[in-house]
């Protein structure tokens, strides 16, 4: 056992970032950045434990990606996520990263491991080579040190110092707090985190996302209900009955959403909007898509089309054709073109054939949203 272990903060937002995938899905190859960045730090070093910190609706997701990993759903705030990870460490020391300083050099990993038991927490940090000026005064620009990640630190110094209603910007600050000793190292500029859209000529020379497409397939049935409105694609269909389900019952949409869902593995829409919630009841499906669609786009996939078949005895399906495929590609974020509808009949088969209700099956096709176009 290595008596270190490490945690990679994941459960930010990436609100300024603003691309259309959050920093930490990007992908190298096939891999997101957090498990790139894990696999990287890990070949080198033999952690007691890796754990990831991961936004709520991202959690169940990222525990498709490795069994090597322990998933902890993060906090609102970068403490309060490390928090959360601190109650999977049982090591002595724990080293702390985010995720968005993809480049660390393995000199730094190794130099904060060599001097762990010389202070309560090691810090890399840069010295400042411009003039400095605070609050309208020139200050000496050698008492200024700017702080980096990884740090590693006593776990149980660093527990105390979180008992806190204080928010800490890094594990130093809140150390310090408590009167525990700091040790500082050389940082690198190569550490340099990814914030910003521009931060993303850090990537460079890294391998491209790879060009895989992804299909997934969904299928989804209701029957009639009368005497309620009928929503097909998001849009009402003038007849004097509607489908029978917990939300609005819009099948054309809800087989899209399991398409969409299984295309990158992420199980099915139940899992996402659970017909026992009440939450749910005569929920509005053209919002549940738009969540969907934008828990894709986070998670860093974008869609390329759909084709949608409606089999349906009634209603005639023709007449409103156009008016759903607008509505899904707004829906989609994407051109009409590339969003396909075929309408066929049951031939008076079975439970469509006898006007009892309608099904849909969907499918769609995604790729890996590319960063390397925004270089």
């Amino acid at each position: 056992m290595s008596n270190v272990s490490l945690i990679i903060l994941c459960a930010g937002n990436s609100t300024r970032f603003k691309q259309t995938s959050k920093k930490q899905w990007l992908r190298i190859d096939n891999d997101p950045i957090w498990l790139y960045v894990s696999k990287r730090l890990t070949s080198h070093y033999s952690f007691d434990k890796v754990i990831v910190t991961s936004n709520k609706l991202e959690l169940n997701y990222m525990k498709n990606f490795s069994d090597d990993i322990i998933y902890v759903e993060g906090g609102d705030t970068r403490q309060k996520s490390i928090k959360n990870a601190l109650l999977e460490v049982e090591s002595d020391y724990v080293m702390v990263t985010d995720v968005a300083r993809v480049n660390v050099p393995f000199k730094i990993i190794d130099n904060l491991i060599k001097e762990k038991a010389q202070a309560d927490c090691i810090v890399p940090v840069l010295n400042v080579s411009d003039t400095v000026i605070y609050e309208e005064e020139t200050i000496n620009r050698d008492n200024v040190k700017l702080i980096q990640t990884p740090q590693l630190s006593n776990t149980n110094v660093l527990k105390n110092a979180l008992n806190t209603n204080i928010e800490f910007t890094d594990d130093s600050s809140a150390i310090k707090a408590i009167y525990g000793n700091i040790k500082y190292i050389q940082g690198s500029v190569k550490s340099k985190k990814i914030t910003f859209g521009q931060d993303l000529e850090i990537l460079k020379g890294l391998p491209n996302p790879s060009k895989n497409f992804f299909t997934g397939t969904g299928f989804d049935i209701h029957p009639f209900e009368s005497d309620k409105k009928m929503y097909l694609g998001g849009v009402n269909i003038d007849v004097n009955y509607g489908f029978k389900a917990h939300s609005d019952g819009d099948v054309l949409i809800h087989s899209l959403i399991d398409a969409l869902l299984g295309a990158i593995g992420a199980g099915d829409i139940g899992e996402f909007f659970p017909d026992t919630d009440e939450k749910y009841k005569g929920a509005d499906s053209k919002i549940l898509l738009e969540n969907i669609v934008n828990f894709i786009n986070n998670v860093g996939y974008e869609i390329v089309n759909v084709d949608l078949t409606i089999i349906a005895q009634k209603p005639k399906i023709n007449p409103y054709k156009q008016e759903i495929k607008s509505k899904i590609s707004n829906l989609l974020n994407i051109e009409k073109q590339f969003v396909n509808i075929k309408a066929t009949t049951a031939e008076k088969l079975g439970f469509i054939g006898r006007s009892e209700g309608v099904a849909v099956q969907s499918i769609a096709t995604l790729k890996y949203y590319d960063w390397k176009k925004e270089i």
